[in-house]
C-alpha cells in the first residue's frame, strides 16, 4: 500500500486528490506555495466536509527560501454571548458537542487565508483570488463524489448531530452517511465562495457574507454576534523552535499543542541513540509523549491568559530534568484526559523553495453540525474544549481562544533539506509527527515513513477506550516487549486505519528537487510539476 512519491521542482500533498490537484494547477500556473495552499484549503473545505470547512480554524507555518519562518494563527475566540452563566442557566454541566451551543467560536480559517495571501504578495505572488478559488467553487456548484473517508465516518453524539440545524439536508439527506461516490452539490456554499472571490476574503467578517453568517447564527441561537465577526483578524506569531543534532524543528505556540510536539522530540533526543523500530525507539517516544502531554494540559491556554513563556519548556535544563524521569525499561502511568478531532494537514513547496505546512479543521466530524442556510457554511465546535469551571486551565469566557490540537510542523536540516510534515488526529497529532520524523531521521524514505504502522496512546478516532493502540503491521515481538514493560497494548486488527492519522511529508533537497508523499490511509495523494 506504499504511496508513490511525487517528484518535481515543486510539489503538494493533501488528503483528498481534488485538493492536491488544485494546488498542483496553481503551481503550474506560476503561483507560489502559499497561493497553491489557499487553493487547496478552499477545495478541501468543500470536498472533505467531515474533516474541515470554512466555518473552522487554521494554522500556518511558512518557510522562506532565505530561512525566515512565519507563523499565522487563524483561530477565532469565543463569542461575546458565550458565558459560563449562559450555559449553566440552560442546565449544562459541560458545553454541548453538537448544535447551536457548540457553535460558540468565530471561524478563523478564511482570515488566515487573507493574511497568508498578503505574505504571498510580498514574496512575489501574483495570482488573483478568483483563480485560487475557482476549483472550490466549481466542485461545490457542479458536484463532487463523497469520499471513502466520509462515507465510512462514525460521528460522535450522532443523535445530536442529526438534530443540528441544517445538517441532514446538507450532508445526510437520507438520514444516514452517504455511500462512497454519491454525488453532492453545495450550491449555496458555491455562491458564498464566489462572493468571497469577487468581494475579497474580508467579506467573510465585515461584508455581506459576514452579515448573513451573523444573522443565521443569531437565528439558531449560537452565542456569536456580528460584532464578534467584525472584530476578528488572524495574526502573525513567532513559531516555537527547538534545535536538535543536525536539524531545527518548528511548531506553533499556544493556544495550539505545538509545544507538546516539540517537547516529545526534545525528550526523545535525550534518551540516547536507538535503532529503527526497536523497543527503545517506541518505548522512548511513548514515554516522552506522556510527559509532553502532561505539560501541555497544565500550561497550554490562550496566550493572553498564559502564565510564563512556553519556550521555557524547551530549554536544556527543563528537557534534561523531564527526560531523567523516564524509565528506559518500564512504562509510567498516564492519567491524562484525551481529546479527539477531525482535521486535515497539507503541504506545499514551490520551485523557489517557499514552503508551507498548513492545518485546517472544524474539530469533530462535521463540527457543531450546524449548517447556516444563507451561506451553506457548516460551523466548527472547537469551543467544546472550554470548561464551565471557572478554575480550569481553559475556562469559557467571551473573547477567549480555545485550546487547539491543531499544529503544523516543519524541520530544516543542516545539510540544506527542508521538510514540511504533519497529520490530523487530535491528541495523536504530536505522536504521529514524532513517529514520522524519527523514522525519517533513522533512515526510512518519506514514503516508507508515512506508510509504516503507527501507534496512539490515548483514544483513536471513534473509540472511547484509553490504551496504547497499534495498527496490525508491527512486529509481534516488539508488542510483547512493550506489554511486558507495562504498556497497555491493544491491537486494532487493521493494517491501515485513519484513526492513526492522515499524514504527509514534503522535502526539498539541496540540489533543488522536491519529493512529496501523502498517506495511503486518506483519499489524497501528492503531485509535482
Amino acid at each position: 500500500m506504499l504511496d508513490t512519491p511525487a517528484f518535481g521542482s515543486a510539489a503538494v500533498a493533501a488528503p483528498h486528490h481534488l485538493a492536491s490537484e488544485a494546488g498542483r494547477a496553481i503551481l503550474a500556473e506560476g503561483g507560489n506555495a502559499i497561493e497553491a495552499m489557499v487553493a487547496m484549503a478552499a477545495t478541501i473545505a468543500v470536498v472533505y466536509p467531515h474533516m474541515n470547512g470554512i466555518g473552522g480554524d487554521g494554522f500556518w507555518l511558512v518557510h522562506e527560501p532565505g530561512g525566515k519562518m512565519h507563523g499565522i494563527e487563524a483561530c477565532g475566540p469565543a463569542g461575546s454571548l458565550a458565558t459560563i452563566e449562559r450555559y449553566r442557566a440552560k442546565g449544562y454541566d459541560s458545553i454541548p458537542a453538537r448544535g447551536p451551543g457548540a457553535a460558540l467560536t468565530v471561524a478563523g480559517a478564511v482570515g488566515g487565508w487573507r493574511l497568508a495571501l498578503d505574505l504571498a504578495a510580498s514574496l512575489g505572488g501574483r495570482l488573483p483570488l478568483r483563480e485560487l478559488l475557482t476549483d472550490a467553487v466549481r466542485h461545490a456548484r457542479e458536484g463532487y463524489a463523497v469520499s471513502l473517508s466520509e462515507s465510512g465516518s462514525k460521528p460522535h453524539e450522532l443523535a445530536e448531530l442529526k438534530a443540528a440545524p441544517g445538517f441532514l439536508n446538507a450532508f445526510w439527506p437520507d438520514g444516514a452517511a452517504p455511500k462512497r461516490g454519491t454525488q453532492r452539490k453545495m450550491v449555496t456554499l458555491a455562491d458564498t465562495l464566489q462572493q468571497l472571490a469577487d468581494a475579497g476574503l474580508d467579506d467573510f467578517y465585515r461584508g455581506d457574507v459576514g452579515r448573513e453568517i451573523a444573522a443565521d447564527l443569531e437565528r439558531i441561537g449560537a452565542p456569536i454576534a456580528r460584532a464578534d465577526l467584525e472584530r476578528f483578524h488572524a495574526r502573525t506569531v513567532t513559531p516555537l523552535s527547538l534545535a536538535l543534532p543536525g536539524l531545527s524543528v518548528w511548531n506553533m505556540p499556544p493556544p495550539t499543542q505545538g509545544l507538546a510536539a516539540l517537547v516529545i522530540l526534545g525528550l526523545f533526543e535525550r534518551l540516547g541513540r536507538v535503532e529503527l523500530d526497536s523497543f527503545a525507539h517506541h518505548h522512548g517516544l511513548i514515554e516522552a509523549t506522556k510527559r509532553a502531554l502532561a505539560i501541555r494540559d497544565r500550561h497550554v491556554t490562550d496566550p493572553a491568559h498564559a502564565k510564563g513563556d512556553p519556550s521555557r519548556f524547551l530549554d536544556e535544563a527543563m528537557l534534561a530534568r523531564e527526560a531523567a524521569l523516564i524509565d528506559s525499561r518500564r512504562a509510567a502511568s498516564w492519567p491524562v484526559k484525551q481529546s479527539h478531532g477531525d482535521t486535515i494537514w497539507m503541504g506545499a513547496i514551490d520551485g523557489k523553495g517557499l514552503a508551507v505546512s498548513y492545518i485546517q479543521s472544524i474539530y469533530w466530524e462535521y463540527g457543531s453540525g450546524c449548517v447556516l442556510p444563507a451561506t451553506g457554511i457548516h460551523w466548527q465546535n472547537r469551543g467544546i474544549s472550554f470548561s464551565l469551571d471557572k478554575t480550569a486551565a481553559n475556562p469559557l469566557m467571551p473573547g477567549r481562544k480555545p485550546f487547539h490540537t491543531l499544529n503544523p510542523a516543519f524541520a530544516r536540516f543542516d545539510d540544506g533539506r527542508i521538510l514540511a510534515y504533519g497529520s490530523m488526529g487530535g491528541d495523536g497529532q504530536p505522536q504521529f509527527q514524532a513517529q514520522l520524523l524519527t523514522r525519517y531521521r533513522l533512515g526510512q524514505s518519506l514514503a516508507a515513513a508515512v506508510d509504516a504502522p503507527r501507534w496512539l496512546f490515548g483514544r483513536t478516532w471513534g473509540s472511547a477506550s484509553t490504551a496504547l493502540k497499534f495498527e496490525s503491521r508491527f512486529d509481534p515481538t516488539l508488542l510483547e516487549r512493550l506489554d511486558g514493560a507495562g504498556h497497555p497494548v491493544e491491537e486494532t486488527g487493521e493494517a491501515y486505519s485513519e484513526g492513526f492519522g492522515h499524514a504527509g511529508m514534503l522535502v526539498k533537497h539541496p540540489r533543488g528537487h522536491v519529493e512529496a508523499v501523502h498517506d495511503p490511509r486518506s483519499d489524497g495523494d501528492s503531485r509535482g510539476i
